[in-house]
């Protein structure tokens, strides 16, 4: 059930971010940029994001098992984080807000720096290893949904102290933007550990009998 919910939120959220996108005219942008290279990057970066916002989730599923995980996964990597993670770096870049720049570029960093650890882990067939990292590296890549749920929680935050100004939006953006990964990861390695931990205390399985 949670699997699927997943799914469901990841298609849900990648349809909405590039739904502007689609028809590739720079005047439907979300983001301010000009036409040519800049909109090209964007695009990409937001296009390859989607693809890594529904592809990781799949995995999970218990029909995606042995040449299909392999499979998804390296499409995952090569068409949706590598793609989407160099791409962000110039887009982090053009924003000319110092908080946009230090917090999605160490993100997009992390997030290449897990997708070749997750790799690595599974080349070496340490399965444990490369779930962890897997899981790390999404976090990273739900980023894109986390940032866009803190943004109005920030913006309600302010409301007792009458500064739930909707104009003061952009300015909560990158707060979003670099609070998003950090709690994502948070809450992961929360999970990586109780779940190590458990595996720890489990009795090991009974011996077959004669």
């Amino acid at each position: 059930m949670r699997r699927a919910l997943l799914i469901v939120v990841a298609l849900g959220f990648a349809l909405g971010l590039s739904y502007p996108y689609l028809g590739l005219d720079p005047g439907d942008s979300r983001i301010e940029v000009p036409g040519g290279l800049q909109y090209a990057v964007l695009v990409t970066h937001i296009f390859a994001a989607a693809v890594a916002l529904v592809l990781g989730p799949l995995q999970l599923l218990r029909q995606t098992k042995g040449r299909r995980h392999r499979t998804l996964g390296r499409v995952y990597l090569l068409a949706g984080v590598l793609p989407a993670a160099v791409a962000a770096v110039p887009v982090a870049l053009w924003s000319g807000r110092l908080l946009t720049q230090v917090g999605l570029i160490t993100a997009a960093v992390l997030w290449l720096v897990t997708g070749g650890l997750a790799y690595r882990a599974a080349r070496r067939r340490d399965f444990a290893a490369h779930r962890a990292w897997m899981l790390r590296n999404y976090a990273l890549t739900f980023l894109a949904v986390t940032a866009r749920v803190l943004v109005p929680f920030l913006l309600l935050v302010r409301i007792p102290f009458g500064g739930a100004d909707p104009a003061r939006v952009p300015e909560l953006i990158p707060i979003g933007q670099t609070l998003g990964w950090i709690v994502n990861l948070a809450l992961v390695e929360l999970f990586i550990v109780r779940r190590t931990a458990r595996s720890r205390t489990r009795p090991p399985p009974l011996p077959p009998p004669p």
